[in-house]
């Protein structure tokens, strides 16, 4: 899909199909880094069946037309794609229309964000930047500058100025 970045598409990882998708009206002007607060995952296998659970409960629990976030990031650097480019998700209560939300996969409260995720998600937005789907001047913002919650956990929160330095 993407030279540099090995995404696994939604029919690779399983996904069902969203009951209704928005098309973005513009690039995304903001990137919003999430943790899913679930364990991390080894291996794609075992991945792709926290994704099918992760996406089951947005559909099924919270009522998501779809998973919530655009791309899932797992601790090799393997990034999952949720709604993918272009699409509204549902991550962010009130701040999803002009945004992308990129969730690592592991509660990042305990864990440190792998150098592998962290430099694929660098990739993920040079390449959403290059493609016209991120806006050059966007804006990184981690899910707690956005409302009451620890997402995206302490640890991934203080590496978001890696994040920002991709671009």
């Amino acid at each position: 899909m993407d030279p540099g970045v090995n995404i696994v598409s939604r029919q690779q990882w399983g996904a069902a199909a969203p009951r209704q998708k928005q098309t973005l009206k513009g690039p995304a002007q903001r990137v919003i880094i999430h943790h899913t607060a679930t364990p991390s995952c080894k291996g794609l296998a075992e991945c792709k069946s926290h994704i099918v659970s992760i996406q089951r409960g947005h559909m099924n629990e919270r009522n998501f037309d779809d998973i919530g976030y655009n791309f899932l990031v797992g601790e090799n650097g393997t990034v999952f794609e949720g709604r993918g480019w272009g699409v509204v998700g549902a991550h962010a209560k009130g701040h999803n229309s002009d945004s992308l939300g990129i969730a690592f996969l592991g509660n990042f409260n305990n864990d440190t964000p792998s150098r592998e995720a962290i430099s694929a998600v660098k990739q993920l937005l040079k390449s959403g930047v290059s493609r016209g789907f991120v806006h050059s001047a966007f804006s990184l913002l981690g899910h707690r500058d956005l409302g009451q919650t620890e997402c995206p956990g302490s640890n991934l929160y203080a590496a978001l100025p890696q994040l920002k330095s991709a671009t």
